[in-house]
């Protein structure tokens, strides 16, 4: 089982929106000398990877909400403050489970195994026990955290 990277780009890209703005609070009686405005092709320098991937990254952001974008080179924001935005918030923002959840089953077991027809009874609870706790644990990480650890 593997998360795909647009979970930690995501990630990375909201911190850059963070980090990189001269007006957030984090940055308040702090060298503002590495602010600059978060055009998509910043973000991707930051990042490591093509302008379109970031674009791609922050449509999904906006659509839940998490930045505001403003076209032609005006950059991104936050929409929230970094104390309000959870890694599950971007995680959900662009890696949602979906009604699968995070554990994908395989399609066909054969229901006349006794093991094949009784897999899911022996197994989804205990799938859905290790989602609930990684969806806990990704909630109490704010990014604000972060941006903590990054300047502690």
């Amino acid at each position: 089982m593997q998360i795909p990277s647009r979970f930690s780009i995501a990630v990375h890209i909201c911190l850059c929106l963070e980090f990189f703005d001269a007006d957030s609070e984090t940055n308040r009686n702090r060298d503002k000398t590495h602010c600059k405005k978060m055009t998509s092709e910043a973000l991707a320098d930051s990042v490591g990877v093509n302008s379109v991937i970031v674009r791609n990254i922050l449509a999904q952001l906006k659509m839940a909400k998490l930045v505001h974008i403003s076209r032609g080179s005006g950059g991104s924001k936050l929409a929230k403050k970094p104390q309000n935005i959870s890694l599950l918030d971007i995680f959900n923002a662009v890696d949602s489970m979906g009604e699968n959840g995070l554990f994908r089953f395989h399609t066909n077991p054969n229901k006349l195994c006794p093991l094949g027809k009784n897999i899911h009874l022996l197994l989804d609870t205990h799938f859905e026990q290790a989602q609930k706790a990684l969806e806990s644990y990704l909630e109490n990480i704010k990014l604000i955290d972060l941006l903590k650890s990054l300047q502690g």
